[in-house]
């Protein structure tokens, strides 16, 4: 069993953490597509309390999403085949983005698209957003010119960077790698080539569920996304090889996405070598969760003998 974490009065250690220059209070940031647009989660917690929230994916154009079912469970978490459901930009610009007027933590924007203009697009009018720190692209969309996920091919990768990057300004560009690849420092390497300021490893695996007495696809899409405790080993393992092969001496700050949902679990990805974490499906099973990841990861810090959480940062040993 997991040791419990000590009721604390108030932080003992520095957790404030900087994604490419943006300061956040703490390092964990709640994950696109899982916590609505801006402050839904205000619900369930004090958005005080954690360093960050990622809007849902936009696209230009409204988007209903795949027909049902689009989220099963699994016995290691959940799949999902939602199809990038928005509001679109525009109707994001008047009606969500307003919301983050006096956030008490950081937004970053999530941009997807079927192309590159779509991509430009989304990036443009995010880079003009006072209320957004960053701009996060959601790279696993096929491009509709050739069927290739602009995620799973360097040069793909590059061509879109090379038109985005210039577009967002002087705001960080944060990439989400796509996981469903040979070699993920590779992929991270293009990212940096292209001018990623930051990485977020990883989004879903593709995967499949079969209803083995119907002999249906479980999911209307058929196939979907893996994301949940599963994935968390080979999401540590991504996370250090990125880190320890390319990130550490480009400089560029790596957010772990995957499979979190305990102060042991973020913690483990900052030894391998992130800056910061991102939690999604823990967020559908107690949306109170990142709370209790940042006071035991505050704890923890001060049992490692440290000031900060930067002290850790990379720092497994081998």
């Amino acid at each position: 069993m997991h040791a419990r974490v000590p009721l604390r009065s108030g932080p003992v250690a520095d957790l404030r953490t900087s994604i490419a220059g943006v300061e956040l209070a703490n390092p964990v940031i709640l994950a696109a597509g899982t916590c609505g647009y801006v402050r839904e989660m205000a619900d369930a917690i004090r958005l005080d309390r954690i360093g960050a929230v990622t809007t849902k994916s936009i696209t230009v154009e409204p988007r209903d999403g795949n027909t049902p079912w689009r989220i099963i469970d699994s016995p290691a978490g959940m799949l999902n085949a939602i199809g990038l459901a928005n509001v679109g930009l525009d109707r994001f610009l008047a009606e969500k983005l307003p919301e983050a007027r006096g956030l008490p933590c950081r937004l970053f924007g999530s941009v997807a698209g079927h192309s590159v203009d779509e991509y430009l697009r989304v990036a443009s009018a995010f880079a003009k957003a006072g209320e957004i720190a960053a701009v996060e692209l959601n790279v696993s969309c096929p491009n509709t010119s050739d069927g290739l996920q602009f995620g799973e091919h360097p040069q793909a990768l590059r061509a879109l960077l090379a038109e985005v990057k210039p577009a967002v300004g002087g705001k960080p560009l944060v990439v989400k790698l796509s996981p469903n690849v040979g070699d993920i420092v590779a992929m991270a390497k293009a990212a940096i080539d292209g001018g990623a300021n930051a990485l977020v490893v990883a989004n879903t695996f593709t995967a499949m569920a079969i209803d083995v007495e119907t002999r249906a696809f479980r999911l209307s899409r058929g196939r979907g996304g893996l994301s949940g405790p599963g994935i968390h080993p080979i999401v540590v393992r991504m996370v250090h090889d990125v880190f320890r092969m390319i990130a550490r001496d480009a400089k560029v700050p790596v957010i772990a996405l995957g499979g979190c949902s305990n102060w042991r679990d973020a913690a483990e990805f900052i030894l391998a070598g992130a800056t910061a974490v991102s939690m999604g499906t823990a967020l559908f099973i107690d949306p109170r969760s990142p709370v209790r990841v940042v006071d035991g990861l505050d704890a923890w810090v001060a049992r490692q003998g440290c000031r900060s959480i930067g002290e850790l940062v990379g720092m497994a040993k081998s």
